[in-house]
């Protein structure tokens, strides 16, 4: 099973973390505007509650509906007393993905890939090193999507909060070009002022620029500002359109470029502008469900 099939078309510009031991939280998930959710039974949950919750979300799962929106579930770590029976109790679950907390080499994917056949793996990047070993991690042929985890990551490197985060641009970076060599879906960590509106937009603004596909989110109220800032804008659909239109008419004249508002359309840009267009009708097809 290649994990990328049909991956990369499905939206992922808001990913919400959900905790896995909280009942209302899981109902009320089913209407909210995300396009993927985690269910978190590591962070998220105590521990006095892990197995309550394990047990509360496979049964969740099995009974609601939760339309188009990704399902991942992320596990506890196999170093844990958690882990196994975390991913024992999803085998044969209607799920999008397994994500692994903490990977910092492939081998973290292999055991996990041997307990739990045939669902996608995806990967917490939040290590120092895991940004070490990101390509080895995105090569991995069972794993589909990676997730920056900025919180851990910013402990283990010590490192202070800049707005423009600084001290994560080496690790985002080296994940980022992983995931897209290998053709991986890949999602920014979360912003933590929930209330902020303008450090979050700020933030998805910056993520969206380097490449991301999406940002986790950590409240329903950041849902709005990541699904603007990670969709495509109508400027930016209307200027797909016309330089897919000016290219197919130079090449019915034999050109192999156009050119749109000044600058040199070429054969490149029009891969870009075509995938931009199947993102929008994803996303509108999500909208209407």
């Amino acid at each position: 099973m290649d994990p990328r099939q049909d991956d990369r078309a499905r939206p992922y510009r808001s990913v919400l973390y959900i905790p896995g031991s909280k009942e209302r939280a899981l109902e009320k998930a089913q209407g909210l505007a995300c396009d993927a959710i985690i269910f978190d039974l590591e962070d998220a949950v105590a521990v006095e509650e892990k197995p309550a919750a394990r047990v509360l979300l496979a049964q969740v799962l099995k009974q609601r509906d939760y339309g188009r929106r990704a399902r991942i579930v992320r596990i506890n770590g196999f170093d844990t007393e958690w882990g196994r029976e975390d991913v024992a109790a999803f085998v044969g679950a209607d799920i999008e993905a397994i994500l692994i907390p903490k990977v910092s080499s492939a081998a973290d994917l292999d055991v996990v890939a041997q307990a739990i056949p045939d669902v996608p793996l995806w990967a917490m990047m939040e290590t120092a090193l895991g940004m070490l070993n990101a390509a080895e991690i995105a090569a991995h042929p069972r794993l589909a999507g990676m997730v920056m985890g900025t919180n851990d990551l910013a402990k283990e490197l010590g490192s202070r909060y800049r707005a423009d985060r600084l001290a994560m641009q080496a690790g985002l970076g080296l994940c980022l070009l992983a995931a897209r060599a290998h053709g991986r879906i890949i999602v920014d960590g979360v912003y933590n002022a929930f209330r902020d509106d303008d450090g979050l937009r700020a933030e998805c603004d910056q993520g969206r620029d380097m490449g991301f596909d999406g940002k986790t989110l950590i409240h329903p109220a950041q849902l709005a500002i990541a699904n603007t800032a990670f969709a495509p804008s109508e400027t930016e659909i209307d200027l797909a359109r016309r330089q897919i239109a000016a290219f197919e008419a130079a090449q019915m004249q034999g050109q192999g470029v156009a050119v749109v508002d000044g600058k040199i359309v070429e054969n490149l840009h029009i891969v870009t502008a075509r995938q931009m267009l199947s993102k929008a009708e994803a996303i509108a097809a999500l909208i209407a469900d």
